[in-house]
């Protein structure tokens, strides 16, 4: 595997690991079964604010 494969899965356990998830497996698992609960780990949010687009 080369070096570029292995940033993202590093970046991505890095990320979860600050916000404090304890069970790395654990935590990928539920995001696999619940995408969306991945968004606000990438700071996308529901929160329209009040200027628009």
């Amino acid at each position: 595997m080369s070096h570029e494969n292995t940033r993202s899965p590093a970046i991505a356990i890095g990320a979860l690991k600050t916000l404090g998830a304890d069970n790395i497996a654990k935590t990928t698992r539920a995001i696999r079964d619940e995408p969306q609960r991945a968004l606000p780990i990438l700071g996308i949010t529901n929160n329209p604010d009040s200027y628009g687009t």
